[in-house]
């Protein structure tokens, strides 16, 4: 049952949550400050109002350009504010707790990963430690795991994908798995145990082939040197693979 209340106080909080992240993906891969300063147009540089900084509501309001200079403001604000948002509403709508709380820190940390690996291919341990943290604590009113599976899943998660970057590299000559990918993979693992790794990994292979597929579909070439931000896919992968490995663990009780 959804709480109304909790609900929207979770919808606010999250396109609040939404707005500091989204200049923190715009402005972070810059190297441009993000929590010291006042907030400015990126086009004329005016120092941003309260009435300029309202999530989502501002950049409808001014039709999602600066009222100074008219240059446009990017996209990626609102979407990220409505995404967080939601999140922050089904977290604390279905668990108006500390473990909606967790759930509504996870998934907007994991959105965050997910854009900076899809526009930059960049998974910083600023994002993915703090991530593997919340997994041992907060994560423990989030998700039913025991506090061994996640352990050993951290450590499954994060040596698994190193050695397969080690080996890549070995073979190959050059780097094919970033580090960070191996990072997430063992921060999903804090939070859900080692026994939803697999499908996890399933599902985030999956959806890398059917993008690579979808890419050739449209005429993109795709060749041995095409990227993949396989983080963004584990990072839409890591709820379905946990739902699903439960699924199967009480199929097999």
């Amino acid at each position: 049952m959804i709480h109304p209340l909790a609900a929207m106080l979770g919808g606010v909080a999250g396109a609040i949550a939404g707005s500091f992240l989204a200049t923190l993906i715009l402005r972070w891969p810059q190297g441009r400050g993000v929590a010291r300063g006042r907030s400015v147009c990126d086009g004329c540089g005016r120092v941003l109002g309260v009435v300029d900084l309202i999530p989502m509501l501002s950049a409808l309001a001014q039709r999602g350009r600066c009222r100074t200079c008219d240059a446009p403001i990017d996209r990626l604000h609102g979407r990220v504010e409505a995404g967080c948002a939601i999140i922050g509403a089904l977290a604390f709508g279905f668990a108006p707790d500390p473990g909606g709380v967790g759930w509504a820190l996870f998934g907007w940390l994991l959105l965050t990963l997910a854009v900076l690996d899809r526009r930059h291919f960049w998974l910083p341990d600023a994002l993915t430690l703090p991530l593997a943290f919340l997994g041992f604590t907060i994560g423990l009113w989030t998700t039913d795991v025991l506090m061994m599976d996640r352990v050993i899943g951290a450590l499954a998660g994060y040596l698994g994908l190193l050695g397969v970057a080690l080996g890549y590299r070995r073979v190959r000559g050059r780097e094919g798995l970033g580090l960070g990918d191996a990072k997430l993979l063992g921060a999903l693992g804090a939070w859900f145990g080692w026994q939803a790794l697999p499908f996890i990994l399933l599902l985030a292979a999956s959806l890398g082939l059917l993008a690579i597929l979808a890419a050739m579909a449209v005429g993109r070439s795709v060749d041995g040197g095409t990227r993949v931000p396989l983080g963004t896919f584990l990072a839409i992968a890591a709820v379905p693979g946990w739902a699903l490995a439960a699924l199967a663990l009480g199929a097999g009780a």
